[in-house]
């Protein structure tokens, strides 16, 4: 469960409305939700060569997820990491995704750089944390107090608690920051930079009208006028998901990243398990087991 989900259920931040390819404007786009899947295959089409009833297959999905059977293109899928379960691996998909996506593509990160996680506890954050440690990086996350020991655990050199110390204050310089709950503004938030750092947006704080969607606004709006290089991404702008699975499937395999499971919830509990993600304070991801 992602985000995302509710996102798409509530149809907010009513400005995402409004956007080309953002939410349907009166009522759902999306009617069954679930962007993570994992599970076995029950039948192919007759063009599919790649998998056969029986596999153990994983995926992120647009939607339909929330559900015992979801038709899903072969070109999606790719096999389930043998060391995971299915409960584990649907876990994976779109937040590990994202934050591959914030630290490979968009923030470059290179072996012996300072990477700096903000919402280093949450879904995303918990991937972001120990995939920049594996790729080498020097990783620093920003977390509530009760999630300290979580985001060491993962593999963080340092944690900053949120409640007692403002990161944009801190006189440590960072190659990179993966913005993930957008607590503070971009102008304020880019000062823990060095003067060419990334700074990669990939949420934003919870809103009904504008936000998440003005702290992604106003990082692109930023970028144009600075010497650190600022962008946006998620995991549906991905041009090849099945690829960026298949490259996490080899951490998880050797376990250089492990998923965090938070809670999990049977089918019948989906609205509950919406209703506590939508609290915003999950530490690690909510499951939801068919």
């Amino acid at each position: 469960m992602n985000p995302y989900d509710w996102h798409n259920m509530r149809g907010e931040p009513y400005l995402a409305r409004l956007m080309p390819g953002g939410l349907a404007l009166r009522a759902p786009k999306i009617t069954i939700l679930g962007a993570d899947i994992s599970g076995q295959v029950e039948a192919v089409g007759k063009d599919v060569t790649e998998f056969r009833p029986g596999d153990d297959v994983f995926a992120v999905i647009s939607g339909g997820g929330f559900a015992e059977y979801v038709c899903v293109r072969e070109s999606d899928l790719a096999p389930k990491p043998e060391n995971l379960s299915h409960e584990e691996a649907a876990a994976v998909p779109m937040a590990a995704n994202t934050a591959l996506l914030a630290l490979r593509d968009e923030g470059h990160v290179q072996a012996g750089q300072r990477v700096l996680v903000n919402g280093a506890s949450g879904g995303v954050g918990t991937f972001a944390v120990q995939l920049a440690r594996a790729l080498g990086a020097e990783v620093t996350g920003v977390c509530g107090a009760g999630n300290v020991d979580l985001v060491h655990s993962l593999g963080a050199t340092g944690v900053i608690d949120y409640t007692t110390r403002d990161f944009t204050r801190e006189t440590r310089r960072y190659d990179l920051l993966v913005d993930i709950a957008g607590s503070r503004p971009v102008s304020v938030s880019r000062r823990v930079l060095h003067p060419r750092g990334a700074y990669v947006v990939v949420g934003g704080p919870p809103g009904r009208w504008v936000q998440p969607m003005g702290h992604v606004l106003s990082a692109l709006a930023t970028s144009r006028f600075v010497g650190q290089r600022i962008s946006v991404t998620d995991a549906l702008s991905c041009p090849s998901p099945k690829r960026n699975l298949l490259t996490l499937s080899a951490f998880l395999n050797d376990k250089r990243v492990v998923p965090v499971i938070d809670r999990r919830y049977p089918f019948e509990e989906i609205p509950e398990a919406i209703a506590y993600l939508e609290k915003g304070h999950a530490p690690g991801k909510v499951v939801i087991s068919v």
